[in-house]
């Protein structure tokens, strides 16, 4: 792939849906398309239109503007070539130059709360007789999954000819998926045609099909003397647009009025995470990462605090709390909500603890700010942080249990609990049975909190710290374990060297250590796990240890917390940092050249704008999995809050 192939952009509808693609034109994933719509927000996703060939007739002269990838790997047709410019602020928008020297530019952008996209294109520098020529794009139809590929005999599904009704053209689809309407101040001319052998590079390189079959049901020609060429598109029949004759104004119309709202950001990290919180049910969610994630409750609640509560959006955090409140069953909160028709997984220890640390920072964010909640929404979160409180201290599934030494232990054979999660098959490649250290740091923030008003928590808190400073402490190597009474076998302990021992010192409210085995912990992680895209998963060191995550899913998988290097872990590094080295002026500016500069260097590449799930232990540190991953800019976002003023 080129370079320009490998910088993906992203506009997401706030329901889940989304359109997305590559700076270099090509899609190179499954999941890159022009409309793809959540049907029960944010899950039920399915690719309506995946994308569209485009080309510029001058002269007597056909150029393109667009490019696909063609097995094996050709590019057709050749419009990158005429790329001048690419830009991904306020939306992506591409420059081309003709061969003549006239310039077109294309722009992509989805607006807010509907399963809807607008594509214009402007001619200008158009002279002599040439000018002005004419515009024909040709739409590629899916009606698929999103996780799913097209072939030959699924085009064979679409009917013949779209519903016409002036400027208005519905596409039915297969499979009761919703239609796609369309709007264009063209002339559509019926011509189906079926494009075979699509080829998806990225979906190539991580072992999956790549290879996909689409039907084109005809062109839409625009004539560029009549002005800006402009083309609306959208999932289902309940939008009304504008009267016949009026596509431009409803164009014009839809790009101020996303103009104005994306202006209203106080940055462009802050206009960008925008794109995770989406709709669900009557209230909000957080998608945890584009494409192919859909709402995670640990990512939901790790996002939230630098998403939301680090950029001033409390009525959103609220709202998102109250909705997830309502899953609540035995005093856990589920880890995911799955795609379509299955219940939802219980499979987190940490989840729960996650929503306790959020409410909490929630109620003191309010509180100074002169605000609160009202009596109702009150005791809805707080009647779930006390019934998380006592289902854990009482016992829960997986076999999630306070025990006698006032820690928190959990898991069985062939469950995941931990956000160290991967498996292959049935295998579980970081079980983490037993008490993992993180689980304990956030069990004493959550103790800790919920004892300012309760004094049983707070008598639970002091032994729950005064035990883990006995057990967690590994003298020998200087840090803390991983995991103690591993496998539920008292005394056995997991003494890798891994990051989730900074949460003891940072990435929450409170401390659980200080001091000198404090500062040991980030000595030790800062020399052997940190890297400028993140904390390495386990410590070079160490045995199991993968320096690049790469190949297919199973050998993804294995490397995926052995080493692979997380952006969203660098900000409990950098506030551990800046803990054990006092909260100085000179100490910030040092984290902020040192530590932030890299993540921002990185905002420009791969998911423009954006910041990537995860990265290479090893030098170049390529940036891997999801493009656009929540938590991993909700990090960056809550240390900008963190490195800000000094706190008084």
């Amino acid at each position: 792939m080129t370079s320009l192939e490998r910088t993906e952009w992203l506009e997401a509808d706030g329901l889940g849906g989304f359109a997305s693609g590559t700076a270099g034109l090509a899609r190179t994933r499954r999941y890159h398309a022009l409309l793809l719509a959540a049907a029960t927000p944010p899950t039920g996703r399915a690719v309506l239109v995946a994308g569209f060939d485009a080309f510029v007739l001058r002269g007597g002269r056909r150029e393109a503007i667009s490019a696909q990838s063609y097995d094996p790997e050709q590019r057709s047709p050749d419009g990158a070539a005429r790329i001048e410019r690419f830009e991904s602020a306020p939306w992506p928008r591409w420059t081309f130059r003709l061969a003549d020297g006239a310039r077109v530019t294309q722009e992509i952008f989805a607006t807010k709360g509907d399963a809807r996209v607008v594509v214009t294109w402007r001619l200008a520098d158009a002279h002599g007789e040439a000018a002005p020529g004419r515009l024909v794009v040709r739409p590629f139809l899916a009606g698929r999954d999103y996780h799913a590929l097209c072939t030959a005999a699924n085009a064979a599904r679409f009917p013949a000819e779209p519903k016409r009704d002036g400027e208005r053209l519905t596409f039915a689809m297969p499979d009761a998926l919703p239609a796609v309407e369309m709007r264009a101040n063209a002339e559509y001319l019926h011509a189906p045609y079926l494009y075979r052998g699509f080829h998806y590079a990225a979906e190539c390189e991580r072992g999956f099909p790549h290879r996909e079959d689409l039907p084109s049901p005809g062109e839409l020609v625009f004539d560029f003397s009549r002005g800006e060429a402009c083309w609306v598109l959208w999932a289902g029949a309940k939008h009304e647009p504008a009267p016949a004759g009026e596509v431009r104004a409803l164009a014009a119309s839809l790009r101020d009025g996303e103009l104005a709202r994306r202006a209203r950001f106080a940055s462009p990290l802050e206009r960008a995470a925008d794109a995770y919180i989406v709709r669900r049910a009557d209230g909000e969610t957080i998608v945890a990462g584009y494409p192919w994630f859909t709402d995670w409750g640990r990512d939901t609640f790790i996002s939230l605090r630098g998403l939301c509560l680090a950029t001033g959006r409390l009525e959103t955090a609220k709202r998102i709390l109250l909705e997830w409140s309502g899953a609540l069953a035995d005093g856990v909160l589920p880890n995911r909500f799955a795609d379509a028709g299955e219940q939802p997984e219980y499979n987190a220890v940490d989840a729960s603890l996650w929503f306790v640390v959020c409410v909490h920072e929630l109620l003191a964010d309010l509180a100074h700010r002169g605000d609160a909640l009202s009596r109702n929404e009150r005791d809805r979160l707080l009647g779930a942080v006390d019934a998380i409180l006592i289902g854990y201290a009482r016992g829960a599934r997986h076999r999630i249990h306070l025990d006698r030494d006032g820690l928190i232990a959990a898991g069985e054979p062939g469950v995941q609990l931990t956000w160290m999660d991967a498996r292959v098959g049935d295998e579980v490649i970081t079980p983490r049975i037993g008490k993992p250290v993180e689980i304990q740091a956030l069990w004493w923030n959550a103790l800790a909190a919920a004892g300012e008003r309760d004094a049983k928590w707070r008598a639970l808190a002091e032994r729950t710290r005064a035990s883990f400073a006995a057990r967690f402490w590994n003298s020998e190597r200087g840090f803390l374990y991983d995991v103690v009474d591993e496998d539920h076998v008292p005394g056995r302990v997991d003494a890798r060297l891994r990051p989730n021992q900074l949460f003891a010192v940072g990435g929450l409210p409170r401390a659980l250590i200080e001091g000198p085995r404090a500062g040991a912990v980030v000595d030790i992680c800062e020399r052997e796990l940190w890297t400028p895209l993140g904390m390495r998963s386990l410590a070079p060191s160490e045995t199991e240890y993968a320096p690049r995550y790469e190949g297919g899913p199973t050998q993804r998988d294995r490397a995926y917390h052995q080493g692979t290097a997380w952006p969203w872990l660098l900000g409990a590094f950098v506030e551990a940092w800046l803990r054990v080295r006092g909260d100085a002026p000179a100490a910030r500016r040092e984290a902020r050249e040192r530590f932030l500069a890299p993540l921002h260097a990185h905002v420009g590449e791969a998911g423009v704008g954006h910041v990537s799930e995860i990265a290479d232990a090893e030098a170049p540190h390529t940036p891997r999995g999801c493009p656009f991953q929540a938590w991993s800019l909700a990090e960056l976002l809550r240390l900008e809050r963190v490195l800000g003023e000094p706190r008084a």
